[in-house]
């Protein structure tokens, strides 16, 4: 057995996917459940129901006037569309002024962030910056934590991560004032939202076989959409905001008994040069897959320190690898715009559900439900058509659909029926960039890479509240400048390397020389037979991983 196969065969002999893996695969799959949760938390815990002005001598503090009363219709000007102005009112001398005082409906909700604080009308932009405070912490969770699990380990990662989501999401909910709940509310999102998330998905993608990568890593997308169910399942049963926020807060208590249940990634332990866990750790799994199957321990603890005296030659990698070469540059570069144009189209079309009338929590937990259709069918043809050619067509068609939209009235069905297929779109190719981009980069740096490319999303979902207030000088220009990016994203996306039924590549060397001179044009569309993942070269084939050992296995 050569050393550089040592690795490749060892993890062979678990199968692509056992018991084993689909204990690990759960327990790591509930980090994208309550990523989703936190994620969208503040749609109920800082709702702005609909709103109009407190007019002076109609409304009292024991009751408000009815909203189509002739005293209010009198008192508060009518929008375009007929309904009454949100921020607007008449004074005495029938002259328009702004509301200092507002009426919110309680139809839905009669407790909320936004209702408490009134962020409405000129503090409109306040509720928009707290959603912007939660990605950027997600955003520097990404990259932060990204970059630290490579060094310290997934698992360790994750377990602080899940601890501290349970402590901060609980806390958030009794802060009493604005500023401080900015601030409590970037840490939250750091470990509530990035910190476990990423490393569980990591760990997956390690573990898994290749024929099993698909359908776990879209997986992942189908468990966040559920958590946004949860967050409107729980939002219509509980009114209370602060109780809310608490039961939020508590999911974080499903990832505790990870500390003593699940197992750090053995590709991981065997890149630190920590041979000795990682079999440890595979024959466990063999066992619990029932299966008979006996390592030679020592053999294999030695190959690996050869290995790891070799690398050790070498500084340990970091996320600056990426864009030390120039192939792994560019497929960085591209990568990075592909997560930042998905997370763009992806919050700008949820958030215009916004703008669709009904009961606001079924609008949300439908908005989640239409993803499945879409994992779906990104888990059947994935593997058949690619991941470029998939992920490609399904951007520039969502992007397509979320310029349309911008050009017809809301309210429609027509208008309704372009969101939704433009949210069934973007979600599929959303799901696909993970698992691309977990397949694409090397061990030494994957958890980096789409730590990185997490962050990219997160500064795009922390743009997106921000973009949506232009619909001021013009409601088309939030939509379109989401579609055109990701129309010029799914357009680069065809430059990708393929990286169906390959090998994933372990060193920045592989990493390197991975795909190069395949790109969706060369290739026919992805329909080119037997792509040599790797350039012939002697000096960077003595770290992959060879090809007929995976054809043996797939």
């Amino acid at each position: 057995m050569d050393k550089e196969h040592a690795l490749e065969e060892m993890m062979g002999k678990l199968g692509d996917f056992g018991r084993y893996q689909g204990f690990q695969f759960f327990l790591h799959i509930l980090a994208a459940m309550t990523a989703g949760l936190h994620m969208l938390s503040l749609v109920t815990v800082a709702a702005v129901p609909e709103h109009r002005c407190w007019i002076e001598g109609v409304d009292t503090n024991q009751m408000a006037a009815a909203w189509n009363s002739s005293e209010i219709l009198a008192a508060i000007p009518k929008t375009p569309s007929g309904g009454l102005d949100n921020c607007l009112m008449f004074t005495e001398y029938n002259e328009t002024a702004t509301c200092e005082k507002w009426v919110f409906d309680t139809r839905y909700r009669t407790s909320s962030r936004a209702i408490e604080w009134n962020l409405v009308c000129n503090r409109r932009w306040r509720g928009a910056v707290a959603q912007t405070v939660y990605m950027l912490g997600v955003f520097t969770g990404a990259v932060f934590l990204g970059g630290l699990a490579d060094k310290i380990g997934r698992k360790t990662v994750f377990c602080w991560s899940g601890a501290l989501q349970l402590i901060l999401g609980v806390i958030v909910a009794f802060v009493p004032e604005y500023w401080s709940f900015l601030v409590v509310t970037f840490f939250y999102a750091i470990f509530g939202s990035a910190g476990a998330y990423i490393p569980a998905f990591v760990l997956t993608m390690e573990l898994v076989g290749s024929s099993k990568r698909t359908a776990c890593g879209v997986s992942f997308q189908c468990a966040f959409a559920f958590g946004i169910m949860l967050v409107a399942g729980w939002g219509a049963l509980i009114d209370n905001r602060q109780i809310l926020q608490v039961v939020y807060g508590l999911h974080g208590l499903l990832l505790i008994p990870h500390i003593w249940i699940m197992d750090e990634s053995p590709r991981w332990l065997w890149a630190q040069g920590r041979p000795k866990e990682a079999v440890d750790i595979v024959q466990k799994a063999l066992k619990f897959n029932k299966s008979d199957e006996v390592l030679d321990r020592a053999l294999l603890v030695s190959k690996g320190k050869i290995e790891s005296s070799k690398d050790s030659e070498e500084p340990s990698a970091s996320t600056l690898d990426l864009f030390r070469t120039p192939n792994l540059r560019m497929k960085t570069l591209n990568i990075c715009l592909c997560y930042f144009a998905n997370s763009l189209v992806y919050y700008g079309l949820t958030l215009s559900t916004g703008k669709l009338e009904g009961n606001p929590y079924l609008i949300t937990a439908v908005f989640g439900l239409v993803e499945f259709p879409s994992y779906a069918a990104v888990i059947y043809f994935l593997d058949i058509w690619g991941r470029r050619l998939l992920m490609t067509s399904m951007m520039i068609i969502g992007g397509g659909a979320c310029i349309t939209a911008a050009f017809i009235p809301t309210g429609t069905i027509l208008s309704t029926v372009i969101v939704i297929a433009g949210k069934l779109f973007i979600a599929g190719s959303f799901a696909i960039v993970y698992n691309y981009s977990a397949e694409l980069f090397p061990t030494v740096v994957r958890n980096s890479a789409i730590g990185l490319g997490s962050m990219c999303a997160r500064l795009s979902g922390a743009l997106t509240p921000l973009i949506t207030l232009l619909d001021s000088f013009d409601p088309k220009i939030p939509a379109v400048i989401f579609g055109l990016v990701a129309l010029v994203s799914g357009f680069l996306c065809c430059f990708l390397p393929e990286t169906m039924n390959q090998p994933m590549p372990q060193s920045i060397a592989d990493g390197e020389n991975f795909g190069k001179g395949d790109t969706c044009f060369t290739s026919c569309l992805g329909k080119r037979e037997n792509i040599d993942p790797y350039s012939i070269d002697d000096k960077a084939a003595e770290s992959m991983v060879p090809l007929e050992e995976i054809n043996k296995k797939v």
